[in-house]
């Protein structure tokens, strides 16, 4: 005699508290080994390990190793641009992988370091033997002595303004009369809006998310409103002059309503929606060469593609762009 017996379904609540279980410990495991934090679940970035200062301003010597997609690397690029370094410094570049989780060598570079380095991570212990530390960009890479020379984003394109003699322009970025005004705002939007982002976006509890969510714009609509009366953030004659500060904000800017609005959850407004912190982001992308220095491909790829707690499906969303970039900003009236 056939006997057929019924199948039993889970219980849906089971099943859902069963899958957030799961899900909750592989994100918190992921997310401890990609963002480091605190006991409040806020974002704590690690330091930089290359902080030397000594160049010597010799053409073809140095190289800057990038990701485009990267913020921090990219100030390094404007910065290279701005000092017409392009043909003196050379590039090198690196990008994410999704599968292992660090960033690769370009093949087929002919100013590769190392022909038998594959990844950022061997490219610094071939440099630097025994190095066990994180494996980041920029890069300022001295071919030469084969030695990284400096590793942190806010103090090489301090040397790249001041430390490369006749082979750079002469534009000042960090003029000794503005470096207290320089240093103080770049120490607040630091804290609130370049690495605010990412305090937002990897919060691990709603408290450190809502502190820095709070901070970010509180500290936009500060400059927004700053920005009403001066083209640029700092200088003698109404914010006329171009310096390091602008530099690290634009490159923060130009990622958010591309990237972090979404992915980094920072959506109570976009900087389309402020005046003139968007006008001031017209202003210095049609600065020229710097548009040359934005790859919003790789930015959409990077974030939404690489960044896997955060966006499991790596979908890439279509939009928006950077069209309205190249629109007036008739900034100039205020210098």
């Amino acid at each position: 005699m056939l006997m057929v017996t019924k199948r039993t379904a889970l219980p849906p609540g089971l099943i859902v508290r069963t899958g957030k279980f799961v899900w909750n410990t592989m994100w918190h495991t992921m997310m401890s080994q990609m963002a480091p934090r605190s006991q409040s679940g806020a974002y704590t970035r690690p330091p930089s390990e290359f902080r030397s200062r000594k160049i010597y301003p010799e053409p073809d010597r140095y190289f800057l190793i990038v990701g485009m997609s990267c913020p921090w690397a990219h100030r390094t690029l404007v910065t290279r641009v701005l000092k017409g370094l392009e043909a003196s410094v050379g590039l090198i570049q690196v990008y994410p992988s999704t599968d292992e989780g660090r960033w690769l060598f370009e093949l087929g570079q002919s100013a590769l370091p190392f022909t038998d380095c594959r990844s950022l991570p061997d490219f610094y212990r071939r440099c630097h033997s025994g190095y066990t530390g994180r494996a980041t960009v920029p890069v300022l890479w001295d071919s030469q002595t084969q030695t990284i020379v400096n590793n942190e984003s806010a103090e090489i394109i301090e040397l790249l303004n001041s430390e490369f003699g006749e082979l750079a322009n002469g534009l000042d970025l960090y003029p000794e009369a503005l470096r207290a005004d320089i240093d103080k705002l770049n120490d607040e939007i630091y804290a609130a809006i370049n690495n605010g982002v990412y305090r937002c976006g990897f919060a691990q509890t709603q408290l450190a998310y809502d502190q820095a969510v709070g901070e970010l714009f509180d500290q936009l609509d500060e400059l927004d409103s700053r920005l009403s009366r001066q083209r640029y953030l700092c200088g003698s004659a109404g914010g006329s002059e171009l310096t390091l500060a602008d530099v690290r904000l634009f490159t923060t800017l130009i990622r958010f309503d591309v990237s972090y609005h979404g992915i980094f959850k920072c959506n109570r407004r976009r900087i389309a929606d402020y005046a003139h912190l968007s006008g001031y982001l017209r202003d210095l992308y049609q600065i020229p060469g710097i548009a040359e220095t934005c790859d919003i491909e790789a930015v959409k790829r990077d974030y939404y593609g690489n960044l896997f707690p955060l966006n499991p499906g790596g979908i890439v969303p279509v939009g928006p762009g950077w069209e309205s970039l190249q629109a007036s900003h008739d900034r100039a009236l205020l210098s």
